[in-house]
């Protein structure tokens, strides 16, 4: 808030301030997708694989980021309606408590997505084996380290926020691991050509190929999606702590309402890329909606 304000008196640009009304409907949206896709994956037991856990476990980390928005909204709105103070010790807690949930958020994202790919990548290029790799058993662990992992960081993060020390493994974490899965990406397009100049005579394994090929571009769009929601708010985080005072980095800042908003639209679009690419999952949304009839 400080740097905010101290922001407009050094800046000529105005900030952009999204409608209250705007906040709570966008995040309503993603929590309550996302809650859907949840539910749709435990009634159906045909999608008890490790692929729809990792799913699972974006989708809980698209609902924390929309939680977090809508928490901090409200502590906004109780702050200017006089019930709360901005440095008061109970204030200082829930406000690290928000950032925690937030960190979390980014982090079980980021994790989720690595474990995705890698999953994508086992099922294309080891299918024989990916039974005996990627176990049910194995996937819930590998899922209760990236939570454990993420719960650590996120609070040891949010408590100390203020050191440099603190703030630039956060942020360098970011680009690192998209750089990474986007490596993984596109050594499995690479191979995936060349495996399909070697079995184009033989059609079965064709059409296998290229349903695990479809799964790839669904994960590209959503690596996609992530960067342009997730981006623009590190690079504000990045430059509030590193040049709050110069005024291009001021009017970027101004803008920061917008880059929270696009972090709920992550959580609005990836349901819908599931709902829209997964004949599994469009089947028992039919049937979850029918049966409510």
């Amino acid at each position: 808030k400080n740097i905010s304000d101290f922001s407009l008196n050094i800046t000529d640009c105005t900030q952009i301030v999204v409608p209250e009304e705007v906040f709570f409907t966008v995040a309503a949206a993603g929590i309550l997708e996302n809650l859907l896709i949840l539910i749709a994956v435990v009634k159906n037991k045909n999608l008890h694989l490790p692929m729809y856990f990792f799913i699972c476990s974006l989708a809980i980390s698209d609902m924390l980021g929309s939680l977090y928005k809508t928490l901090e909204n409200i502590f906004i709105i109780l702050c200017n309606m006089g019930y709360l103070t901005r440095h008061g010790d109970f204030e200082k807690k829930l406000d690290d408590a928000m950032d925690s949930i937030f960190i979390l958020s980014l982090l079980g994202s980021i994790f989720s997505l690595l474990a995705i790919a890698a999953d994508r990548y086992i099922t294309i290029f080891y299918a024989l084996r990916y039974h005996n790799i990627m176990t049910l058993r194995r996937a819930l662990v590998i899922l209760a380290i990236i939570w454990a992992f993420c719960a650590g960081s996120s609070i040891a993060i949010a408590l100390f926020s203020y050191e440099a020390a603190t703030v630039i493994p956060f942020t360098i974490l970011f680009p690192l691991m998209m750089f990474f899965i986007l490596c993984l990406y596109v050594h499995m397009f690479l191979l995936a050509r060349s495996h399909a100049k070697k079995i184009a005579s033989l059609p079965s394994s064709t059409v296998h190929h290229r349903t695990n090929m479809k799964g790839a571009i669904t994960l590209t769009i959503f690596l996609g999606v992530f960067l342009c929601c997730w981006a623009p708010f590190v690079l504000h985080i990045l430059l509030a702590r590193f040049c709050p005072h110069n005024p291009y980095c001021a009017c970027y800042m101004s803008i920061f309402h917008v880059n929270g908003t696009l972090i709920m639209c992550n959580a609005i679009i990836n349901p819908m890329i599931f709902a829209f690419r997964s004949p599994e999952l469009r089947s028992t949304f039919k049937k979850m909606f029918y049966c409510s009839r």
